[in-house]
């Protein structure tokens, strides 16, 4: 037996594909942000070499 799907109307799939899109492109720059933050944080510490001089 075959499933029967109804079909969307093709304004809705783009709707839902722009919402997707949307909420990837979000949590990549969110992720991409923490991450920068991360390699920041070790170079801005200052070690005991530095004191010195």
């Amino acid at each position: 037996m075959e499933k029967k799907t109804t079909p969307q109307k093709p304004g809705k799939r783009a709707e839902d594909r722009e919402t997707r899109l949307k909420a990837a492109l979000k949590a990549n720059l969110a992720r991409r942000k923490a991450q920068t933050r991360g390699r920041k944080a070790p170079d801005e510490a200052e070690t005991p070499e530095q004191k010195d001089n």
